[in-house]
Formats: structure tokens, C-alpha cells, sequence
């Protein structure tokens, strides 16, 4: 806790927010997939809010359009992978749009529940299509769990559309596709400027950690357990974790709000957040280490999981500090990295699994990786903005 210091309230420039603009004319990363941004300059015309419709719209209909591709598509292992490729670039766009617009919309004070909320609701998601998945694919086939999910998303789509953003004309139209957006007005010299900032290298490092390591508990973790424990019930080590990491996000969100609100340092609760994601929780990992009972086994991995979603009050949350100008464009650099690393981690805790036929050098292998993480964020990680040219004395007002 000593990293915590309260502080008087600063005003200089830099803690200065963005003017808020129109929804509409606002450049959002949330129209770029991921490290393909610098291609896709029509999307700053439409507006964060219905690339988020779109792309929700787009992949719930992929879905549920999955099983007539498995049927009727002369080869269907072509036409899933190019299916679940899609699916990948349209949710690749929900959370870059989702940082951008909060990182312009949302004062830094409320950042960390909103974030915190959102991210619990996809472990409400996984739980509730988890539960009601397994009677539908019982009574109805594995079509049924594709179908509802699908036209669930379409639904909420068109629900937001008509009722939120008031039917106000279409999501996109053929005009806006049709012509270039407005060039980023950030050059390729102040974007290099940017990434060679500690500030910004150390959110993309410990990002990557937390991705690899959440990707390999999340990959692993069913096995262990049939591993280790063969007559445990399965639903119990798939559905207690997730119960406990929805009330743990919320509570995060809520604790680093508070303390920013009550004027704590924003860079202080930020590593204290990251601290409990990746330094506490990597106690409870080592712990299953030697764990020899069910129980014991479930409770440990509940509250690593739970205390790793105190990331999204952390990491998450920082890239809006340091850059809310462009700050979806850079969570899509930190998700990017995030995932090509978690595969290669999955692969390599296999490949330790197969050479030492012990689980523990799998969990002390992700402690590792999340001591090296936390340590580069609490060496490195700011609060303050960056996204600015020290020289001229003023921020890019980029909107990507």
C-alpha cells in the first residue's frame, strides 16, 4: 500500500481533457481492426457508437448463420475458418471503440467502473450462454446454441439503434463508406515520438502479460482439473470462477474510483489495481502449485481469477490516461500484442506440460510472466498525457 500517496487536486495541461465533439464526427479506433487501423480511414466518419452497432449486428449474424455454412458449404472446413476469421475482425473493433469513446466522453474519476462494469458483463455473457447453451444443445442440437446467441446480438443491435441512438439514420451509409475519412492529423514521426515513451511501452508490456496469462488459465484450467481432480463435476470449476470475477470487476471499478474521486494519485491507484491483478493473484497460482484437494483447488483459482480483474481498473484504464486523443487505436496495439503472445504462451505451456508432466511449471511459468509485467508498470506507468508535442506546447487532437 505504500505506493498509494493522496495529493491535492492539479490543474496544468497535463491533465487537460479533450473538448468533447459530436458523436458523429469523431474518429474512433473502434472502425479499426486492431494493427490494420492505419488502412481504415473511412470509419472516423461514422461514429463510435454505430461501429459498435455494426460490428455487434455484423458477428451476431455470422453466428447465426454458422450451422447453415456447416450444412450447405461443399467444403466446410474452408468455410468455418474463414467464418470464425470474420467473427475475429468484427469483435476485434468492440473494445478500441468502446476505450475511445470513453476515454472522450467519461471523466477520469468514473473510468474504472465503467470499464470494470463492461468487462463484467462478458463473464455474465459467458456464464448465462454457458448454462442455457448446454440445455439447448441437449434438447435442440449445437445449431440452437448458434442461432439464439446470433439473433440475441442482432436483437440487442437493432434494440440500441431504435430506442438509444433514436433510429437516426442507417448505422453506415454507402456515401460515408464511399469517401476517404480525415487523415489522422498525428505523423508518423510524433507516433514514433509516442511509442517511445516508457509510459506507453509499459502499459503495451503488461498488457501482453495479463493477455498471456489470463489466455493460459483460461486455455488450461478445464484440463488440470480433469487431470488432477478425474470425478470433480465439471460445472463447478467452469461456472464458480466466473461468479466470482463478476463481483471482484465490479469492486475494483468502484474502489479505484473512489480513490481517485477522493484524490489519491491517478498513477498510484492504477499500479495499486495492477498489484492486486497480477501480484496477489500470482500468490494464489503458486499456491495450486501444491493443492492436493477439490475444494481447495476451486477456491484458489476463483480468487485468481477474481483478483485478475482488477486489470481493468489498471492497465486497461492507464492507455486512457496516457492518450485519450488515440487511445483505442492504442488498446488495439495492446490487444493485438496481447494475443499473438497468449497463443504462444498457451502453446509453450503445453509443450512444458508434455516435457515435465507437472502443472506446477505451468503456474509458476505465468507467475513469472506476471512478475515481469507488474514490475515494468510500477516502474514505469504514468498518469499524466503524452499525446501532445512538447515542443509547440499542445496536444494532438487526433481522433482515431
Amino acid at each position: 500500500m505504500a505506493i498509494l500517496q493522496k495529493h491535492g487536486k492539479i490543474s496544468g495541461p497535463d491533465l487537460v481533457c479533450l473538448k468533447e465533439t459530436p458523436s458523429d464526427t469523431i474518429g474512433d479506433a473502434g472502425g479499426h481492426q486492431k494493427n490494420w487501423s492505419e488502412h481504415n480511414t473511412n470509419w472516423p466518419r461514422v461514429g463510435g457508437e454505430k461501429v459498435l452497432l455494426l460490428s455487434a449486428a455484423a458477428w451476431g449474424a455470422m453466428t447465426a448463420f454458422t450451422p447453415v455454412l456447416a450444412h450447405f458449404c461443399s467444403q466446410p472446413i474452408f468455410s468455418m475458418t474463414l467464418a470464425r476469421f470474420l467473427m475475429g475482425l468484427l469483435q476485434g473493433v468492440h473494445y478500441p471503440s468502446l476505450v475511445s469513446l470513453c476515454s472522450q466522453k467519461v471523466v477520469e474519476s468514473e473510468r474504472g467502473f465503467l470499464m470494470s462494469t463492461v468487462s463484467s458483463g462478458s463473464y455474465l455473457g459467458t456464464l448465462v450462454i454457458g448454462g442455457a447453451g448446454s440445455l439447448m444443445l441437449d434438447l435442440y442440437g449445437w445449431e440452437s446454441v448458434f442461432y439464439v446467441s446470433g439473433l440475441l446480438s442482432v436483437l440487442w443491435a437493432y434494440c440500441i439503434w431504435k430506442y438509444l441512438l433514436r433510429g437516426e439514420g442507417p448505422i453506415i451509409t454507402l456515401e460515408s463508406l464511399g469517401r476517404g475519412g480525415p487523415r489522422s492529423k498525428l505523423s508518423r514521426r510524433h507516433w514514433l515520438r509516442l511509442f517511445k515513451q516508457p509510459a506507453v511501452c509499459a502499459v503495451i508490456i503488461t498488457h501482453l502479460c495479463t493477455a498471456s496469462t489470463f489466455f493460459t488459465m483460461l486455455s488450461w484450467l478445464p484440463t488440470y482439473f480433469k487431470d488432477t481432480f478425474p470425478d470433480a463435476k465439471g460445472w463447478v470449476f467452469n461456472v464458480i470462477p466466473w461468479f466470482v470475477a463478476i463481483p471482484s470487476s465490479l469492486f475494483s471499478g468502484c474502489l479505484s474510483d473512489h480513490l481517485i474521486s477522493r484524490g489519491f494519485d491517478t498513477a498510484a491507484v492504477r499500479k495499486l489495481m495492477q498489484f492486486f491483478s497480477m501480484g496477489v493473484s500470482s500468490v494464489f497460482t503458486l499456491l495450486l502449485c501444491g493443492t492436493t484437494t477439490f475444494p481447495t483447488a476451486v477456491a484458489f483459482v476463483s480468487a485468481t481469477m477474481g483478483l485478475t480483474t482488477f486489470s481493468h481498473s489498471g492497465v486497461s484504464v492507464n492507455v486512457q490516461d496516457l492518450a485519450p486523443s488515440c487511445a483505442g487505436t492504442l488498446f488495439g496495439v495492446m490487444n493485438t500484442c496481447g494475443a499473438f503472445s497468449g497463443v504462444l504462451m498457451v502453446y509453450f505451456s503445453g509443450y512444458l506440460i508434455e516435457a515435465t508432466g507437472s502443472w506446477a511449471s505451468v503456474f509458476t511459468l505465468i507467475t513469472v510472466v506476471n512478475l515481469v509485467g507488474l514490475v515494468t508498470f510500477l516502474a514505469f506507468a504514468e498518469a499524466r498525457r503524452v499525446d501532445m508535442d512538447s515542443s509547440k506546447g499542445h496536444y494532438h487532437d487526433i481522433h482515431i
